[in-house]
């Protein structure tokens, strides 16, 4: 089975962007015949449920059971998706996901994952969980990698970048996060309790070991280079060979770089803060792209110890989890774009637990 791009889509019309055209339909067994390809699966019922409002057809591309990763918790059942799609549509009524990417694989009896980049644009006119309505538009970039079998998706993780809607809402992403650990506290529903086993699960984890899936080996060759060199090794002159000198890198909270001169002191300013981080490498996906370049999309997780640098404030020597996508254009064994996401309105939230709890 081919891998079928679909990059940078416009979602107004997607008929208009697939061609069902014969060679092109993608055998997708269990899934309704109305698909042209996977990709076609995800950014279709995507568009149903968020631009068409059909929030209800969550009950039927989600499987009942289903279980959604999020940093800020986990979510479980078809009907909690429903539940949570409406009231973020109360807080935020024009809410839009638009396709960007998605980047995917066959993972044998595991079916098919996909893992999807989108910009929401939307406007806050009601209370949202960060605050009461202000008016402002936002706009936001999320990833969702789902795991699919039977035309549903059974298992989800979830990253958005909370902390730049918190920015453009004109709130403060320290005192949100304070406010959200206050209310954790209250409720006896500490994060850091929460993610407790999966913090010791990283730590004793091998950093060199890579999760067991479809990705090409290119892929693979290079998703082990670079965690290897940059997150594990920390070895800034890795930066140059990795990534490509006019290299467009977009990180949580808004920061936009150009040229691995300005991506490598933002990881070395995490890596500050947390002295002992480890990372993971939970899955790697990756389709053509243009030719001999290739998207490559890795899920993974970063687990530290807050005990030092000044990026998350006074250290706290909470111990802190990071669920993370990145999505990497890969061009001539060089990064040339990169989009990665996590929530860091959670991670100020974790620190902010501790901060409280002193």
């Amino acid at each position: 089975m081919s891998n079928l791009p679909i990059t940078h889509v416009a979602t107004t019309d997607i008929s208009e962007m697939l061609d069902p055209a014969p060679g092109r339909r993608m055998d997708l067994p269990g899934f309704d015949e109305e698909f042209v390809d996977f990709p076609d699966y995800i950014i279709r019922i995507t568009e149903r449920i968020w631009h068409d409002r059909k929030v209800d057809l969550c009950l039927k591309y989600y499987t009942e059971s289903c279980l959604i990763h999020t940093l800020s918790g986990d979510i479980v059942g078809a009907q909690t998706v429903v539940d949570n799609t409406h009231a973020t549509l109360k807080a935020f009524p024009d809410r839009r996901l638009d396709a960007d990417n998605v980047i995917w694989s066959e993972d044998g009896e595991a079916g098919l994952y996909s893992s999807h980049l989108i910009t929401s644009k939307m406007t806050n006119l009601g209370p949202s969980e960060f605050g009461p309505a202000t008016g402002k538009k936002v706009r936001v970039m999320t990833i969702a990698d789902c795991a699919c079998r039977d035309n549903q998706i059974y298992e989800e993780w979830l990253v958005r970048d909370y902390s730049a809607a918190v920015m453009q809402l004109d709130f403060d992403v320290g005192e949100t996060a304070r406010k959200l650990a206050q209310q954790d506290i209250a409720a006896n529903n500490s994060l850091i309790d929460f993610h407790t086993a999966e913090h010791e699960a990283v730590q004793r984890a091998d950093t060199n070991q890579l999760p067991d899936n479809s990705a090409s080996q290119e892929a693979q060759e290079f998703v082990a280079r670079y965690f290897k060199d940059t997150w594990n090794r920390r070895n800034q002159e890795a930066y140059p060979e990795l990534y490509d000198y006019r290299v467009g890198a977009q990180y949580p909270g808004l920061r936009d770089f150009y040229g691995p001169d300005e991506v490598s002191p933002y990881h070395q300013e995490i890596l500050e803060a947390f002295p002992d981080a480890k990372i993971r490498v939970d899955h790697i996906a990756d389709i053509p792209y243009l030719g001999e370049a290739r998207d490559i999309a890795v899920r993974w997780t970063l687990a530290g110890t807050h005990s030092g640098g000044d990026l998350y404030g006074t250290p706290t020597n909470a111990p802190v989890l990071i669920l993370a996508v990145s999505h990497f254009r890969v061009i001539n064994g060089r990064v040339r774009e990169e989009t990665t996401i996590w929530d860091d309105v959670a991670v100020h939230r974790q620190i902010e637990t501790a901060r409280l709890s002193a």
